[in-house]
Parts: structure tokens; C-alpha cells; sequence
């Protein structure tokens, strides 16, 4: 099987403070929708200076641990119940992050990259909002996709990442954005780089609903896929209705 349609690899919650709803929910929800897996991939971000938090401090990574053990007791028997986290590189604090992640065991450890730094300050860069997209786009398209890629090559080889999320999802919302041939090499080096550490790449069906295909294009999934990098889905779901949505097109 080329991907797994009944598990659900990337979903979030209330505790996330930019998702609604209760872990329960999203428990409820799969099962609901006849998945076998669900794996809760909540966002773990290190020094960012962002005007809100887009991710759980460690009291919610506490609660989230707390109560994960609670629903595989409840559920165990119905749906595997996989606690994640989605880390947020930040090469500015590499040995806090990970000195926070051997807190707990992951069943999933996502590797993305959301901010990026200008002048002291952190910009959102999936974010389709004026504060980011203006600076972001002031300082050079090009150059923000450049180093987006080649930093998360570093964090492929720096995080104990298991799964790579939002490969191409760099400035989604930015009118100027494409992908260069200088791009498309530096992809390859993520792919190989993956391949060798035994990375997945995520296929992220929120994709369908920006942009009426998935994370990453075809193209580049398939260029993975003939390098040997294996492919796990995840809906990044922010709401419990939106668990496994679009997995009938994967």
C-alpha cells in the first residue's frame, strides 16, 4: 500500500490556540469515520516573537500527555491513539528544543518550519495575513522559499524527526510564489536527506481546501516516492469534522 487511508497522522486541537475542540472530539470523530489510527501532531515552537501563540506552552503539553493516556484507556480497543508533535525549527534554539523533547515519548515527531525571522522579528509563512505576507514579500519571494528549503534540510539533519510536514506550503498565499529550478534541486536534497535517516513525507489533504490539491504536488510526491522516501497522510485537522477529510482522493 502506497499510504495509509485509514490513519490520520496530523490532526490539532483547542491547545493549540489557533484549533477548536477536545482531543475526545477528534478521538470520537475518527472512529466515527472508520479510521484505525489518529495521531495527534500538536505544535511545538522555541523562542519565536510572533504577536499570538500558535502553539501549547509546557503546561499544555502536559494536559495533552495527561489526557492522551486517558483516551487510549477509554478507546484503546477502538482506534490506535498516537501522541505527536509538529516542532517548529528554529535554528536559533536548537538545544532547547531538543532538550524539551526528551520530556515525553513521541510517536510521532513532525518537522516544519512556520517562522522566519526578519530584522529580530518572526513572520508567519504559511499565513495568507498582511502582517506576514507584506514583509515576507518585501525582503524577496525567491530568497524566502531559498532559505525556507535549506533550512529545513537543516532540521532534517539536526531534529530526531520522524515525518516531514508542508514541504511546498512556504508563502501558499503569496501571489509572487513559485518554485524555481534552484528550488527543485534543494527539494531533491530534502528528499534524499530524508531517505537516509528513514524520514516519511506527509501528503496534507488541508491542501484540497487551499488550493484544490494536496501538500505537496503530484510531482513531487512522486519524486519521492522513486527515491524511496515512504508517504503518510494527515488531514492537519483544526476542527474534529475536518479528520480525514479528503482521504477518499488520496
Amino acid at each position: 500500500m502506497l499510504i495509509n487511508t485509514k490513519s490520520d497522522g496530523h490532526v490539532h486541537t483547542h491547545l493549540c490556540h489557533h484549533a477548536v475542540g477536545e482531543m475526545e472530539e477528534y478521538v470520537v470523530a475518527a472512529i466515527t469515520k472508520g479510521l484505525e489510527e489518529l495521531i495527534f501532531l500538536e505544535h511545538l515552537e522555541c523562542g519565536i516573537r510572533y504577536p499570538e501563540d500558535t502553539w501549547l506552552s509546557a503546561e499544555d503539553f502536559a494536559a495533552y500527555h495527561c489526557e492522551g493516556q486517558r483516551l487510549r484507556q477509554v478507546y484503546g480497543e477502538k482506534i490506535s491513539i498516537g501522541l505527536g508533535v509538529e516542532v517548529g525549527y528554529n535554528p536559533r534554539r536548537v538545544g532547547e528544543t531538543l532538550e524539551f523533547l526528551k520530556r515525553y515519548p513521541w510517536d510521532r515527531v513532525g518537522v516544519s518550519f512556520h517562522y522566519y525571522e526578519i530584522d529580530g522579528h518572526h513572520y508567519n509563512v504559511v499565513s495568507r495575513r498582511t502582517i506576514n505576507l507584506e514583509p515576507l514579500g518585501n525582503y524577496g519571494v525567491e530568497r524566502v522559499i531559498s532559505e525556507y528549503f535549506a533550512t529545513l534540510l537543516e532540521a532534517i539533519d539536526v531534529l530526531p524527526g520522524t515525518v516531514l510536514c508542508h514541504l511546498d506550503a512556504v508563502l501558499r498565499h503569496h501571489p509572487e510564489v513559485r518554485l524555481t529550478g534552484a528550488h527543485l534541486r534543494q527539494i531533491s536534497e530534502i528528499f534524499q536527506a530524508m531517505h537516509r535517516k528513514g524520514m516519511a513525507l506527509e501528503v496534507n489533504t488541508s491542501g484540497f481546501s487551499h488550493r484544490g490539491e494536496q501538500y505537496p504536488v503530484r510531482s513531487l510526491i512522486e519524486e519521492a516516492v522513486a527515491l524511496g522516501v515512504r508517504l503518510v497522510a494527515g488531514s492537519d485537522a483544526h476542527k474534529p469534522e475536518d479528520v480525514g477529510r479528503f482521504f477518499d482522493r488520496l
